[in-house]
C-alpha cells in the first residue's frame, strides 16, 4: 500500500531569465529555451524546481541566470 508523503508548505520555486541570445546556438538549445517559456533576452519566468526543469537549465546554463525564490 503506497504511503503518502509529507506535503512541504514551501515550494521552492526557480526564476530563470534569459540573458544571451539563442543565435548561433544549436536546434536543441533553441528548443530548451523556447520550452522553459522564454522568447527574447529580459524575459523572466519562474518554474518549480523540479529535476526536468533543472536539467534544462543545465543545458542553456550559458544563454540564462537563474535564482532560486521562494
Amino acid at each position: 500500500m503506497p504511503t503518502k508523503r509529507a506535503e512541504s508548505t514551501t515550494t521552492t520555486r526557480l526564476r530563470v531569465t534569459q540573458v544571451r541570445s539563442t543565435i548561433g546556438g544549436t536546434a536543441g538549445q533553441r528548443n530548451t529555451v523556447r520550452s522553459l517559456g522564454l522568447k527574447r533576452i529580459g524575459d523572466v519566468v519562474v518554474k518549480e524546481d523540479r529535476p526536468e526543469i533543472r536539467g534544462m537549465v543545465v543545458t542553456v546554463a550559458h544563454l540564462v541566470s537563474v535564482e532560486e525564490v521562494e
